[in-house]
């Protein structure tokens, strides 16, 4: 039987704690760059402005902690790989594309990698909190 609140014990308030940084960082990064520069970049910022978003999911559903928020959690991170592998891939192919960076642009780089290792990370921790 899955205990939903196991993931919000331990290793995973560090999860929730890093996933709400990036949160509150990919939310004002993204804020400022469609307030002020939008017309640069549009896809990289609206980009950005989604990963806010699923960093957002990710931390309030792994604090909430129940069964329905384990399923968003699951959803929110499984999402944000696929987006932080397809966009890292797509902003080397065409670098053009993104003349400013994005959270995941280059697989999180300016970010240390940490973007691409956060989802991996959540996902082996829901994992195992199953």
């Amino acid at each position: 039987m899955t205990d939903p609140a196991a993931t919000k014990h331990g290793p995973g308030r560090i999860l929730i704690a890093v996933y709400g940084v990036f949160a509150l960082a990919a939310t004002a990064r993204a804020g400022v760059q469609i307030a002020t520069k939008f017309d640069e970049a549009p896809i990289a910022y609206l980009l950005s402005a989604v990963a806010a978003i699923i960093y957002c999911a990710a931390t309030f559903a792994l604090a909430k902690a129940t069964t329905v928020s384990r399923k968003v959690a699951t959803a929110a991170i499984a999402t944000e790989l696929i987006g932080v592998l397809a966009i890292g891939a797509f902003s080397y192919a065409v670098p053009d594309d993104f003349p400013d960076a994005t959270v995941w642009s280059h697989f999180g780089q300016g970010y240390g990698f940490v973007p691409l290792l956060l989802p991996v990370l959540g996902l082996l921790w829901l994992r195992r909190t199953r």
